[in-house]
């Protein structure tokens, strides 16, 4: 699937911020017609991934400040919603850690694209312990492009240093302390000042 490999490339760093993609290169690479490289255009644009520009095929978003704030504040109220919509019905963190020890146990050599992943996991339980349809679903629609966010970060984090963030996470959740609001909401703002640090999106 083009968009599936488009998408790999997104969050591996093939693609940049401001590269340009266009219809007749992509489907002379993937020997496909132009109609299925627009499919995946649009596929893309959907998720956040890409964006269209008419008459000049599509780009990859250029990150700004204003754009990963507004993406983080989202999130933030997202995430720390089904947080506490979790601890209201006494949901317990086992999802979120068997989604930590699997992030804990990938390998140094471990693909970027895979440890994006098994990161989003972590935060994607704890969307889903709300047990609230209506959180999971918006959560949903900005995921994609939360990935590739976070994929920018990799001249900051390595897969181990994320492990042991959301270790240090988890501890916190299972304590059961009142301070599991804030610990969430600290290890989210790690991740977006880091985003801006290695973009550079001071602008």
């Amino acid at each position: 699937m083009i968009a599936g490999k488009l998408r790999d490339q997104l969050l591996n760093g093939s693609l940049r911020p401001g590269d340009r993609l266009k219809e007749e290169e992509l489907a002379e690479r993937f020997q496909v017609g132009r109609y299925t490289v627009r499919s995946a255009f649009r596929t893309l644009v959907a998720a956040g991934l890409l964006e269209h520009e008419a008459n000049r095929g599509a780009r990859v978003p250029v990150l700004t400040r204003a754009r990963v704030d507004e993406l983080y504040e989202y999130r933030t109220i997202l995430e720390l919603g089904s947080l506490s919509a979790a601890q209201a019905h006494g949901a317990s963190f086992a999802p979120v850690a068997r989604a930590t020890a699997i992030l804990d146990a990938l390998p140094p050599d471990t693909s970027w694209p895979e440890v994006v992943d098994a990161h989003q996991e972590i935060h994607r339980a704890i969307v889903r312990l709300s047990g609230n349809s209506r959180l999971i679903e918006a959560y949903e629609v900005c995921e994609d492009e939360l990935q590739f966010v976070v994929a920018m970060t990799r001249p900051t984090y390595t897969a181990q240093r994320l492990a042991a963030l959301h270790v240090e996470l988890l501890g916190k959740l299972e304590r059961g302390q009142s301070g599991e609001g804030a610990a969430l909401a600290d290890d989210i703002e790690i991740g977006r000042r880091a985003v801006r640090e290695a973009m550079g999106v001071d602008h």
